[in-house]
């Protein structure tokens, strides 16, 4: 009889374990999914300033037509984008758009000193910066999902109830460089 006690018992103490094993990766799962819908909320808000910020600039510099194309073009293709490789490969591009409209308006002294473009440019500038904090918790998560995924003996629930790892929400090597600064003009 106290050998069927103790078998039970061990039985108990294993599905008590692998039961918070599993807990552990779905709740590590949730807090990816929220981490990414904080992302998915910062690139909208920078989605809707896109348009306002391209109307500025076109009432100044109207015959940029092809820049503000691009624009358009690298916009929707990163909202069409749903998974964080794709949606990193096409918010890349958008970035560099971004950059050849704001060279463009580096040519128009008076759009620069429009109050309506200022005011876009340091909305565009917080949204930004909301969307790197974003990516940095995201990844954060990220990498504490991938751990518990890959770790021993965690990775035989994981494969067992179809846990795979996430993608990193990463930017290109172009990103990553040194911003050039020119004083002498």
């Amino acid at each position: 009889m106290e050998i069927l006690y103790i078998i039970l018992i061990i039985i108990a103490v294993v599905a008590v374990g692998l039961i918070a094993m599993y807990n552990s990766l779905v709740v590590l799962r949730n807090r990816v999914k929220e981490a990414w819908s904080d992302i998915d909320v910062q690139l909208k808000r920078r989605y809707d300033l896109i348009p306002n910020l391209v109307s500025t600039v076109k009432g100044y510099a109207g015959h940029e037509s092809e820049t503000f194309e691009k624009v358009t073009q690298a916009r929707n293709m990163a909202m069409a984008a749903v998974d964080p490789e794709k949606k990193g490969e096409a918010e890349n591009i958008l970035s560099g758009t971004l950059k050849s409209l704001f060279a463009v308006a580096e040519s128009y002294p008076e759009l620069k000193a429009s109050q309506n473009f200022i005011e876009l440019q340091k909305e565009l500038s917080d949204t930004e910066n909301k969307i790197q904090a974003a990516r940095r918790f995201y990844n954060g998560n990220v990498l504490e999902f991938n751990n518990k995924v890959e770790v021993f003996p965690n990775n035989l629930i994981a494969s067992m109830f179809g846990f795979i790892k996430e993608k990193f929400f990463e930017i290109a090597e172009a990103e990553k460089e040194n911003v050039k600064v020119d004083f002498s003009k």
